[in-house]
């Protein structure tokens, strides 16, 4: 086969698409408000959460299996959950602990407590600063606010570049990336600037499928179909992150909504089309107006957790190995109905077509086939019985390297047609 010469992920890169799942928190003004977007106008003395409790938040991602959580330390509204120098619009201006908190420090303690990357989102837009009408004045502003979260609260595994509210904006990005790579240069940066992982492009939590690794360019926004404009020197290799609340169209908190908590089926799906398409799941998790998640959707998502180690806990047999061709003996005729494919991505993202086939009575009969395989593939299918396991790849850039096979009995039942063409 052709020497490969596609694009490589960095050792940054890697870490972060071995994560797999991360919990994203809405949290801030908008939740005492009953708002998903603040007009930047709402008294800080709104802010007054009586129960706040980081380590709960953390700890219920950490159960459900989230390797990072990401907290939004600024939204649109402007107002910071630090005690920032550059404004008096923030948690310290709140009756929040007297003035004297800090959601950040919080949050980050609990992540570093608990083992789980912590990232951050800093909304560009901010519709409360008054300098944002002077791009000069709020370029530098920005770079200060994003300065000190960079500096203040240890290693970052993610920075997070929220488009939104920017269509049509242009901000000092070789400034603010600088400002990353001197301060975080491991931290994964989200979308915007010079990114090392992307926007998957909706916020429904799925990936389209095939969905590649390498990318020139990402949507910027919901609100638009225009590109984030990225600058020269972006990597090739720039893996999507799939984001998605765990109610339906509501990043915040509001009160009596529990009715759009998502069904653990639907979240099931979520992580078959972002996870099981190659791509990381960014679930969103909002604590309510006591400062802590409610009930019901710690239920959900630990559920959510469960379920997925219970389909995926305990292969039924696996195997690795390079070439075109690879088998798994399961030695007796074995009931299975899923195949986790998986390729050595720190070499790339070589695989371009595949079949998967399983032996009965020693003939070969068709499981799933599909393009993409990259960090993975979950490919679902009707229960059947084999005693082997064969992957062919058709077409591929390269020696096709295989990190894992995997096959499982996961005890879900007849797949119909259309959860057979969503998982690819």
């Amino acid at each position: 086969m052709n020497e490969y010469r596609g694009a490589l992920p960095s050792a940054a890169q890697l870490r972060w698409q071995e994560l797999e799942m991360g919990m994203f928190c809405h949290f801030g003004m908008n939740t005492f408000c009953d708002q998903e977007w603040g007009e930047g106008q709402d008294a800080p003395e709104r802010f007054h959460p009586a129960s706040l409790d980081a380590r709960q938040w953390v700890r219920a991602a950490k159960q459900a299996g989230m390797k990072y959580f990401i907290l939004t330390a600024k939204h649109h509204d402007g107002f910071c959950l630090w005690p920032t120098a550059t404004t008096d619009y923030s948690v310290a201006s709140s009756p929040w602990k007297d003035g004297q908190g800090d959601v950040v420090r919080e949050c980050a303690d609990a992540c570093r407590e608990e083992g789980l990357g912590f990232g951050l989102y800093l909304s560009p837009w901010d519709r409360h600063e008054p300098k944002y009408a002077d791009k000069a004045a709020y370029d530098d502003f920005y770079a200060e606010q994003l300065t000190e979260l960079l500096t203040g609260y240890g290693p970052l595994m993610e920075v997070w570049f929220d488009g939104a509210g920017s269509e049509g904006r242009e901000y000092d990005w070789e400034r603010i990336m600088a400002i990353v790579r001197a301060y975080q240069p491991e931290a994964m940066v989200f979308n915007m600037g010079a990114p090392t992982i992307r926007w998957v492009g909706n916020e429904d939590g799925v990936a389209p499928y095939p969905c590649w690794n390498t990318a020139e360019a990402a949507r910027l926004s919901m609100f638009t179909d225009a590109s984030a404009g990225w600058l020269d020197g972006t990597p090739k290799w720039v893996p999507a992150e799939c984001d998605v609340p765990i109610r339906a169209h509501q990043w915040f908190w509001h009160p009596d909504a529990e009715d759009r908590l998502h069904t653990l089926a639907h979240l099931v799906d979520v992580y078959y089309r972002s996870v099981g398409h190659g791509c990381n799941l960014l679930l969103n998790v909002a604590p309510d107006d006591r400062g802590l998640l409610p009930e019901a959707d710690v239920r959900r998502v630990l559920e959510l957790g469960a379920e997925v180690r219970r389909r995926f806990g305990d292969p039924a047999g696996q195997t690795r190995g390079a070439g075109s061709e690879l088998t798994l003996e399961l030695g007796t005729a074995t009931t299975i109905d899923h195949l986790v494919l998986m390729e050595d991505i720190r070499l790339g993202e070589r695989i371009r077509s595949y079949v998967a086939e399983a032996r009965q009575g020693g003939a070969w009969m068709e499981l799933a086939r599909g393009s993409a395989i990259g960090r993975k593939k979950i490919d679902a299918f009707p229960p059947v019985k084999a005693d082997a396991v064969r992957l062919r790849v058709l077409a591929s850039e390269g020696e096709p390297v295989i990190r894992s096979l995997r096959v499982y009995d996961a005890g879900t039942g007849p797949v119909t047609e259309a959860q057979r063409a969503r998982t690819g």
